[in-house]
C-alpha cells in the first residue's frame, strides 16, 4: 500500500500529539515520545506545552529534582528529558557509539589521538566519582591529569565515554545554569540496564514517528543494528511504501490517520524531534523550505502551518516586554495568519506572564533579527 505524503504528514503528527492536545502527564509524555529533546532549557517545556493540556512546567522542575525526570545524552549525541527508566535502558545502547567519538581524528583537531582510551575513561570516572561535579572543576582536573593536552577536550572526552547526566538546577523553568554533571548509577541509585532490546526501542519510536524507514530509525537514534532489529519483529510490523517507492516500516496495529483532518497551528521548540527524527524530513518539513532548517540555531524555532513547518520563530525579551518576531515561509492566507498570531499570543502568555507580549509577523523569508 503506498502512502501520500500528506497520511504520512497528519499520522506523524496525530503520534506526537500535535494535532490535539493530549491529556497524558509529562512523564508520560516523555516516555510516549522516547524523550524530549532538551539541549537548551526551554525546549522541552515548550514541546509539552505544545502537546499537553493545561501544561504546568513546574512539574518539570519537581521532577528533575526528585529525578523522576532526568537530562541525559541519548539520541544523535544530544541531552535529551526522559524519565529514569529510559535513561538506564537506552543509554547502553547509545553508550559505545559516544565512545567512539574522541578518539577519531576529526575529534577537536586530533586532540585525543595516541591516548589510550580505557586509561582516559578510568581516570575520568576517578575524577567524577559519584557526586555530581561542574564542568570547570572537571576541566581543572582534566589540566592537571593531561597538561600537554586541551583541557576541554579532555573533559568533552569524558563526557563521551562516560555515561553521564545532567543535574538540576540546570533544565529546571527559568533555569539555565551551566551544567552540573554526574554519572548516571549513582544519581539513580540504579545499575545501566544493557538488556534492553533494541527492538524494543524500534517500536516505540514507530509509535511515536511511524511509519518510517529504517534511514529514518537511524537519523533519529544514531545506532547500527537497525536493519537486523527491524527483522526481529516479524510480524509484530506491517510495511508500506512511501510516494517515491521507499519501504516505510510500522507497528501491524498502528493507525494511520485522516490525511483531511485539520491541523492547528502549533510552535515548537528549537530542535523539537518532531521535525529532525527522518531522514526524509519532506512529511513536515516541505522542500522548498528545506533550506530554512539550517537555521534552526540560535533559539530560532519551527511554525507548524496547515501540518507543515510553514515560518519561524523566536523571542526577544526586552525591559517589559516579550517580542515574538515571526517570519513566514511561503504567504499565508488571513485565516492562517490570524491563528499564528493566536497561538503566538498563547505562547507568550505562557514564557512571559510578567511581559507584556508583542507579536510582530514580518514578510516572508525576512530577517528575524530586530
Amino acid at each position: 500500500m503506498k502512502l501520500s505524503n500528506r497520511v504520512l504528514n497528519r499520522t506523524l503528527l496525530d503520534r506526537q500529539h500535535l494535532l490535539e492536545r493530549s491529556s497524558l502527564t509529562a512523564h508520560e509524555m516523555c516516555d510516549h515520545l522516547v524523550g524530549l529533546q532538551a539541549q537548551d532549557s526551554p525546549p522541552p517545556f515548550i514541546a509539552l506545552w505544545s502537546r499537553t493540556v493545561d501544561f504546568d512546567p513546574a512539574v518539570v522542575s519537581a521532577g528533575l529534582e526528585d529525578r523522576s525526570l532526568v537530562r541525559i545524552t541519548l539520541m544523535r549525541g544530544t541531552i535529551h528529558l526522559v524519565t529514569p527508566p529510559d535513561a538506564l535502558r537506552i543509554a547502553p545502547h547509545i553508550q559505545p557509539e559516544l565512545e567512539k567519538v574522541p578518539f577519531r581524528k576529526g575529534f577537536n583537531y586530533g586532540a585525543m589521538v595516541g591516548l589510550d582510551p580505557d586509561e582516559v575513561r578510568e581516570r575520568g570516572e576517578a575524577a567524577l566519582g559519584d557526586e555530581p561535579m561542574s564542568a570547570a572543576d572537571l576541566r581543572a582536573v582534566a589540566a592537571a591529569l593531561y597538561p600537554d593536552r586541551d583541557a576541554g577536550a579532555v573533559l568533552q572526552t569524558w563526557l563521551y565515554q562516560l555515561p553521564v547526566l545532567q543535574t538540576p538546577p540546570r533544565g529546571k523553568w527559568k533555569d539555565n545554569s551551566r551544567p552540573i554533571w554526574s554519572r548516571v548509577e549513582p544519581w539513580l541509585g540504579a545499575p545501566l540496564d544493557p538488556s534492553y532490546p533494541l527492538a524494543e526501542l524500534i517500536v516505540r519510536y514507530l509509535r511515536a514517528f511511524g511509519p518510517a524507514s529504517t534511514m529514518d530509525m537511524q537519523t533519529w537514534s544514531k545506532l547500527t543494528g537497525i536493519k537486523h532489529a527491524v527483522a526481529e519483529l516479524g510480524d509484530r510490523l506491517r510495511t508500506y511504501t512511501d510516494e517515491r517507492g521507499r519501504t516505510l516500516y510500522d507497528l501491524a496495529d498502528g493507525e494511520l490517520a485522516d490525511p483531511e483532518r485539520p491541523a492547528p497551528v502549533r510552535m515548537l521548540g528549537w530542535y523539537d524531534n518532531a521535525v529532525l527524527s527522518h531522514q526524509d524530513r519532506t512529511r513536515i518539513v516541505p522542500e522548498p523550505v528545506g533550506q530554512p532548517l539550517r537555521r534552526f540555531a540560535a533559539a530560532v524555532s519551527p511554525i507548524l502551518v496547515d501540518g507543515y513547518v510553514a515560518g519561524l520563530y523566536k523571542l526577544f525579551p526586552e525591559k517589559g516586554v516579550a517580542r515574538l518576531r515571526i517570519s513566514p515561509l511561503r504567504p499565508w492566507t488571513a485565516a492562517e495568519r490570524a491563528e499564528v498570531d493566536a497561538e503566538a499570543h498563547a505562547l507568550l502568555a505562557f514564557l512571559e506572564v510578567d511581559l507584556k507580549p508583542s507579536v510582530e509577523i514580518l514578510d516572508v523569508d525576512a530577517d528575524l533579527r530586530p
